[in-house]
C-alpha cells in the first residue's frame, strides 16, 4: 500500500484526554451542573470518562490555574466559590483594563474589525442557547480589544471574564439581560466607529457596571453566602 493514499487523521491536532476532561468540566461548572464549594472526586471522573486518575488530576490542576477549582486538604478538588467583595474586587478590575484596552484600541480599528464586531452582534442577537451566549459575549469584547496591540493586557482580561462566566450566564438570563447588552454593545461599536475613543470608554465603563449592578440586584443571596 502507498502511504501516499493513505487518509490518516493527523493526531497532532487530536485534543489530549486531559483537554477533553477539562472541556466538559469547565462547562458543567460554568453551566451551574456542578454547584459552588461542590466536590469533584477524581475516582467518579476516572470512572465517567473511563480513565486513570492521571488526566483528571491534570485538568483538574487547569482548572485550578483558571480560578474554578481549588484544592483543599482532606477534601481533594472543589468548585471554587467567589464572594460578594471578591467579585466586586474583578468587576473593578475589569473596569480598569477594559477602559484603557478601547482606549488604545480605537486609533487601530479599521472597517474589517467593525465588520466582524456587527457580525458577532447579529449572531449573539439570533443565538437561542444560554450557553453560547456568554461566548459571543467575550469574542465581541476580545474583538473591539485586540486592536490594541496588548496581548499581555488581554490575557489579563481574558482570565477575569473565565472566573466570571458563570455569572455572566445568569446575568444574561435575566429578564432584558440579553436585549440591554446587544444594545449596549452596539452603542460601543458606534462610538469606535466615529473614532471617539473617550466615548467608547465611558460606555465600556457603564456597560460592566451595568453588568454588575444586575448580578447584585438579582443574585443577593447567591453572592453573599
Amino acid at each position: 500500500m502507498s502511504f501516499t493514499m493513505f487518509n490518516a487523521p493527523n493526531l497532532g491536532i487530536t485534543p489530549s484526554t486531559s483537554e477533553v476532561i477539562v472541556k466538559h468540566l469547565r462547562e458543567a461548572i460554568i453551566a451551574g451542573q456542578i454547584e459552588e464549594g461542590e466536590p469533584i472526586r477524581q475516582d467518579d471522573i476516572a470512572n465517567k470518562f473511563n480513565v486513570s486518575k492521571i488526566p483528571v488530576r491534570e485538568a483538574l490542576k487547569r482548572l485550578e490555574a483558571e480560578g474554578l477549582v481549588l484544592f483543599q486538604r482532606n477534601k481533594g478538588a472543589v468548585v471554587t466559590k467567589i464572594s460578594e467583595p471578591e467579585l466586586a474586587q474583578m468587576f473593578e478590575v475589569r473596569v480598569l483594563l477594559e477602559v484603557e484596552a478601547i482606549r488604545l484600541a480605537v486609533p487601530n480599528m479599521g472597517s474589517e474589525t467593525f465588520d466582524n464586531a456587527e457580525r458577532i452582534c447579529d449572531e449573539f442577537n439570533r443565538e437561542d442557547d444560554v450557553g453560547r451566549w456568554a461566548a459571543l459575549n467575550w469574542e465581541l469584547h476580545a474583538c473591539l480589544y485586540e486592536p490594541a496591540q496588548r496581548p499581555f493586557m488581554m490575557g489579563l482580561i481574558r482570565s477575569i471574564h473565565d472566573k466570571v462566566e458563570r455569572y455572566l450566564r445568569l446575568q444574561l438570563s435575566l429578564s432584558k439581560g440579553k436585549a440591554r447588552a446587544d444594545t449596549e454593545h452596539r452603542a460601543i461599536i458606534a462610538a469606535c466607529r466615529k473614532g471617539n475613543a473617550d466615548e467608547a470608554a465611558a460606555l465600556v465603563e457603564q456597560h460592566i457596571i451595568g453588568v454588575c449592578r444586575t448580578l447584585y440586584d438579582h443574585l443577593p443571596n447567591r453572592l453573599s453566602e
